[in-house]
Formats: C-alpha cells, structure tokens, sequence
C-alpha cells in the first residue's frame, strides 16, 4: 500500500488502531531511561504518545499526511515532546547517532527495502541506544493469524538478526505469540542494543 491508500485507510475511520501502545513495546521499553526517541512508520502515534507521556522526546516519521495529522491531535498543546513529519522510511535519513531508541512497529516491506531501514535505524541510534523492532512474523502464514498474506513482507527474528548483528548485540529476538480474540497472532519481537 502507498500513501494514499493510507491515508484513505485511516479517513474511512474514527481510528484504524487502537490509542493504547503495543504490548510489546510496553514490555521492552517500560525499563528504559527516557531520552531522544525515533519512532519510523509511526502510523497514529499510539507508541510515539505513549512514549512522550513517559518522558521520551519522539520524532515520529510516517508517509500519511492523515496519520502525522492523528499524531498532532493526539499530542495536543504538549507538541515539544512528540515531533510529527511526513516521511517514507524508505527514503527517510535521520540524524546519526542520535536517539537513545530506534522503534520500528510493524512496518513491512518487502526484503530489499526492509534491509535499508532496519541498517538506517542501527545508525541513526547512538552507542549504548536500542533498538526495537515488532513485526507481523512469517510464521502467521501457517500458524498464526494477522498482518499481510504477503510473505515477501514479513518479519522473521533470523532477517533483523542478520541486519543487526553488525553493528548491535541482540538482548530480545523471539517469535512472541499475541492474542487476538481466540485465536493466535505471531509477532517478531527484537530488542538489540547498538555496540
């Protein structure tokens, strides 16, 4: 899906996702000293919010003018903590060595394009910094539920492994399983800590 299609997703609704954040970027980053946050493909902001009300500074990169819209409302008057811009991650160059976290929540793209981010990411967060990825793990296709019918777009612990071993020790790197009414929705779950 392009940036129209996005943004026609989320005009057709009050809110496509939910406001609360991810559970697992509650769970990996709740220990985590506030700092300099870099949240790529933001969507609505539910994790860029939920981070600025915890103390974080987020600059949060989405390519739907009406998602980075979403994001400004939800922040309100309080818009130094949570910068919005209209970005692709694709194509974004963020500032080196500058974040103190790096998340990227269940963006999928297809191989090539993945690669370039998850590798922009490991540079745009500074040494000591982390790195989170939560994705729409290959294994739904057979035994799971959710997220593309795409595997070429999937998430799988072994190719953001592969990305970030260069440059970052991996702390978190699971198949995490997540409910979704009865039945069973397979995440890729990696928290890396760059070296």
């Amino acid at each position: 899906m392009d940036a129209d299609d996005w943004d026609e997703r989320y005009r057709a609704v009050e809110r496509v996702w939910s406001v609360e954040p991810n559970r697992w970027v509650v769970r990996e980053t709740s220990a985590l000293e506030p700092g300099r946050a870099l949240d790529l493909a933001a969507g609505e902001g539910r994790n860029a919010v939920w981070l600025a009300g915890r103390g974080w500074r987020v600059d949060a990169i989405d390519f739907s003018p009406v998602a980075v819209r979403r994001i400004m409302d939800a922040v309100g008057s309080d818009q130094k903590s949570v910068r919005a811009t209209v970005a692709d991650a694709t194509r974004y160059i963020p500032e080196e060595a500058a974040y103190d976290l790096v998340l990227i929540s269940y963006l999928q793209l297809p191989r090539q394009d993945m690669a370039a981010v998850l590798a922009s990411a490991c540079r745009a967060v500074r040494p000591g910094g982390t790195l989170l990825l939560v994705g729409h793990d290959a294994g739904n296709l057979e035994h799971g539920t959710g997220g593309p019918k795409d595997a070429r777009v999937l998430s799988s612990v072994e190719f953001v492994r592969e990305a970030w071993e260069p440059c970052a020790d991996l702390v978190v790197a699971e198949v995490a399983h997540r409910p979704v009414g009865e039945a069973e929705a397979l995440d890729t779950v990696v928290r890396a800590v760059r070296r």
